[in-house]
């Protein structure tokens, strides 16, 4: 290691760059010999290898964002995860949480992939998170991203981070926001599976179906009326796990597209994204 002095004002001014601990900054500035382009080098490198070491383990916490246009046209939903729930609540570790959410907004890029690629303060969103492994000493990753458009997209944070979620309507006015607000809270406590029947994928209708011929089994049904049986089983399930169908937590006896009609008659919710820890 270098002799070099460092000076608490360097080694401060390099912690507001990086977010890195004091003993971290002076290490790499000492290691870089006061050059500060080396020394977040240093850093990342530093991240690079603590990544790797810790990329088996269980990123369950982190902190969840979701954020919408000014205009209401288009939203955001991701999840940055880490390791424990002391780095999740952490300032610096929300308020970059929130700073990646703004740059998805921006760019708006398809898939989770592809935000990675985004530049993010000079090196791409990927090369950053690297970074915040070797900051946090925790893993630290990516782990959600969905988009959404509609003439109206409401979003939704539950307390403390821990989801959220945007709501597209097929409508837009400034009236209608505290109606999206409710569907997608409704989401949030309700977690639908699909926004109507036509979204439930035939894997899980298929396997809806076995469950149900198998009750109807053990409880001494005729085979031939099993599959009968199954398919009313089915529809409870439409009613119980799509959004549109499900009764209104708010008021259990309208559904979610009853409620909607009741305050326009062509308002409809037409898609969500609902990301949670866990």
């Amino acid at each position: 290691m270098s002799d070099v002095k460092i000076s608490a004002s360097e080694v401060k001014k390099l912690r507001d760059m990086t977010g890195a601990g004091m003993m971290d900054c002076k290490k790499a500035l000492k290691e870089s010999n006061g050059d500060f382009d080396a020394a977040i080098e240093f850093l990342r490198k530093k991240g690079q290898k603590l990544s790797a070491k810790r990329a088996d383990r269980d990123a369950k916490e982190g902190c969840v964002i979701a954020l919408v246009s000014d205009d209401n046209s288009k939203g955001v939903v991701l999840r940055l995860s880490c390791e424990t729930d002391f780095v999740s609540k952490n300032e610096d570790f929300v308020a970059l949480t929130n700073k990646i959410a703004e740059l998805a907004l921006s760019k708006f890029p398809e898939s989770k992939e592809a935000l990675l690629q985004e530049d993010f303060e000079g090196i791409t969103l990927d090369e950053k998170i690297v970074e915040q492994t070797g900051v946090i000493g925790e893993k630290v990753e990516l782990a959600a991203y969905s988009r959404l458009e509609a003439p109206m997209v409401v979003p939704y944070i539950h307390m403390g981070n821990r989801a959220a979620v945007i709501v597209g309507l097929s409508k837009a006015s400034d009236s209608f926001i505290e109606a999206g607000k409710d569907v997608a809270m409704q989401v949030a406590a309700m977690n639908p599976v699909a926004l109507n029947e036509d979204g439930v994928s035939q894997d899980v209708i298929k396997k809806e179906i076995e469950i149900g011929m198998d009750m109807a089994r053990q409880e001494g049904k005729p085979e031939a009326m099993l599959e009968r049986i199954a398919t009313g089983k089915l529809n409870k399930f439409f009613k119980d796990n799509t959004l549109v169908n499900q009764m209104f937590v708010k008021n259990n006896k309208q559904t979610i597209a009853d409620f909607l009609k009741g305050i326009d008659s062509e308002l409809e919710v037409i898609g969500f994204e609902h990301i949670k820890l866990g």
